[in-house]
C-alpha cells in the first residue's frame, strides 16, 4: 500500500551564529524539541513568524527541516560550488543510480559555469537558491541579506526563466526571522534547512560519507551535501543504494514537499 503523507515537519530555528565557510552550518538551536511520537505531532517549535494553517499538508512555514516522517522519501541537497566537471560526474552518478537531486546553487558559481543550470533541470533535478556570493547572511542588514538573495535569484531567472522554489540560507544550517523575511521579499516563501549533516565538506573520504547519511537518514530526511568533493561523487552510488535497501527513494524536494 501506498504510504500516506500527513503533516509537513516545520522548523524555524533561532540565530545560531558563528559557522564555518564550507561547513555552511550552525548548531541546533536551543528552541527544537524532540520528536513526539503521536501519528500527527509536530517535530518541532515553529518560527515566531510561522503562520498556522489547519492544512499542514500544503503550507509550508517559513523553515523547513524535513519532510513527512511517513513517506518513503529521502531529498538529497547538494550546495553548489566548485569545478563543472565534479558537478558533471556527480548529476551522472545520480542519474545512473535512478536518483533525482536538489542543487541550491551560488549565484557567482552560475555566472561562472553558467550552462550547469540547464544541465541540472535537464537532468530533471531541483535547482534552488544558495545566496550570490555565498557569505556569512546571519552577519547581515536586511538590505544586504535582501541583495544576496535576490541576486541569486535574477541569475537563475536570467539563465532558466525562473528562480526556482527553494532558497538554502548561506553560513547557518537554520534561517532567522530577518533572513525569512527577505527571503520572502525575494519570492521564496521557505528556507531549506536539513535534518541530516553529511560532514562531506571535511573530506572524510567516501566510506565515512556513506556511513554519516545512511546512519542518520530517516524517512522524509533532508540530507546536506556538497558538490566539488570528489569524496561526495564516489559516495553517492552507495548512498542511493543503501537507502533502496531501506525502501527509501531519493527524490527532490519538489517532490519530498508536495502535499
Amino acid at each position: 500500500m501506498p504510504i500516506e503523507r500527513r503533516e509537513f515537519l516545520l522548523l524555524a530555528g533561532a540565530a545560531v551564529t558563528g559557522a564555518g565557510l564550507a561547513a555552511c552550518t550552525t548548531a541546533r538551536p536551543a528552541a527544537e524539541q524532540p520528536h513526539a511520537t503521536g501519528p500527527k505531532s509536530a517535530a518541532a517549535v515553529p518560527s515566531p513568524t510561522e503562520t498556522h494553517s489547519k492544512d499542514a499538508g500544503t503550507h509550508l512555514g517559513p523553515q523547513v527541516v524535513h519532510g513527512s516522517r511517513d513517506q518513503s522519501q529521502v531529498a538529497l541537497t547538494f550546495h553548489g560550488q566548485g569545478p563543472l566537471s565534479m558537478a558533471d560526474a556527480l548529476l551522472a552518478e545520480a542519474e545512473r543510480a535512478g536518483a533525482r537531486v536538489t542543487v541550491l546553487a551560488v549565484g557567482t558559481w552560475l555566472g561562472q559555469y553558467p550552462r550547469v543550470a540547464e544541465r541540472i533541470l535537464r537532468g530533471g533535478h531541483d535547482l534552488g537558491n544558495h545566496t550570490m556570493h555565498h557569505l556569512d547572511i546571519t552577519a547581515m542588514d536586511a538590505s544586504a541579506a535582501y541583495a544576496e538573495i535576490a541576486g541569486c535569484a535574477q541569475r537563475l531567472h536570467d539563465l532558466t526563466g525562473s528562480a526556482g522554489r527553494w532558497f538554502r540560507p548561506s553560513q547557518t544550517r537554520y534561517s532567522t526571522p530577518l533572513i525569512e523575511a527577505e527571503a520572502r521579499k525575494a519570492g521564496y516563501q521557505t528556507c531549506v534547512s536539513y535534518d541530516v549533516d553529511s560532514l562531506d565538506y571535511t573530506d572524510p573520504g567516501p566510506d565515512a560519507i556513506v556511513s554519516t547519511v545512511l546512519g542518520s537518514a530517516r524517512p522524509g530526511s533532508i540530507v546536506s551535501l556538497h558538490l566539488g568533493h570528489p569524496g561526495s561523487v564516489t559516495a553517492l552510488p552507495a548512498i542511493v543504494r543503501g537507502l533502496a535497501s531501506r525502501g527509501l527513494r531519493a527524490v527532490t524536494l519538489t517532490d519530498l514537499l508536495s502535499p
